[in-house]
């Protein structure tokens, strides 16, 4: 199968265009430089230009590109950074791939299960959205693969956690604090936090490609807890306490508005990729601690 990604570069992307040649697949990733090999081909998502001639013969896209919501400080400015790399770029591919004969069957396109209200109740693919800033982003990127969908290409909305990576994603931020012993509760740290490993996300995308899960697929493990519990269990793993705790009120002045999103609540359950079978490597905290630090 000829497999388009974006965002090859990043934390998913680049274990899952590996993942996906080790498979048999056939691998094209969009670049913004000049391509580097054959396996690559150019894109410009703030113009509007794509190669499409590389396009040609697509079974599948994976689209993973997006500014990354804690890069920066959320300004006016970043904000609509957040906002049009997802449509723009969410777009430009569902319009393009729309127009290709044979066009491909599958669209697997990046999400976020910040599309999920703040609430301490379990929610699923069936929950309604919330209020804040990203869900208003989520539903606008999904909304952007209009073209896809009614070109018949079968759309799924991978509503990614928190990644936990041994290199780089959300725990290259909290390593420092752990191995220091300052970890402790963010915020008020009874908030839920739902995460995947990232060798379960890979895995999770490749069986989308499948197309028969359209629609919005929770990419999070079976085994959401509290952040504190989090902290607790990497801090455990490397011998440190978790004790001292970062108030809400330090967060806001630290990152801005971006302490929302930290503080929220989300408590989220992986039912259609449960039902459709799927098994996790990692499924408890615990494998997922284990295998981070392995």
């Amino acid at each position: 199968m000829k497999v388009v990604v974006t965002g090859a570069s990043g934390l998913i992307g680049s274990a899952l265009v590996p993942h996906l040649r080790e498979q048999g697949h056939e691998v094209l990733s969009l670049v913004r430089r000049t391509p580097a090999s054959r396996h690559q081909a150019r894109w410009d998502p703030d113009e509007g230009r794509i190669d499409v001639a590389a396009l040609q013969g697509t079974d599948a896209v994976v689209h993973l590109a997006g500014a990354g919501v804690g890069d920066h400080r959320w300004t006016a400015s970043y904000k609509r950074t957040i906002l049009q790399s997802r449509v723009d770029g969410t777009t430009l591919i569902s319009r393009t791939i729309a127009e290709l004969d044979p066009a491909p069957r599958v669209l697997v396109s990046a999400s976020g299960i910040d599309y999920y209200p703040d609430t301490d109740t379990e929610v699923t693919e069936r929950s309604g959205r919330g209020t804040a800033f990203l869900s208003d982003v989520v539903e606008a990127w999904e909304g952007a693969t209009a073209s896809a969908r009614e070109a018949g290409i079968a759309v799924s909305y991978a509503r990614s956690a928190l990644v936990l990576a041994r290199k780089g994603g959300v725990l290259e931020r909290l390593r420092p604090l752990v191995n220091l012993g300052l970890a402790g509760p963010i915020g008020p740290g009874d908030q839920w936090w739902s995460w995947i490993t990232l060798d379960d996300q890979v895995r999770a995308l490749t069986r989308l490609l499948d197309g028969d899960l359209p629609g919005p697929v929770n990419l999070s493990s079976p085994d959401p807890v509290p952040q504190r519990e989090l902290v607790r269990a990497l801090a455990r793993q490397a011998h440190r306490p978790a004790i001292l705790p970062a108030p809400t009120f330090a967060l806001r002045a630290a990152v801005g508005q971006f302490s929302e999103t930290i503080v929220a609540s989300h408590r989220v359950v992986p039912r259609r990729l449960l039902d459709a079978g799927f098994t996790f490597e990692h499924p408890t905290l615990a494998d997922a601690v284990r295998w981070v630090s392995s």
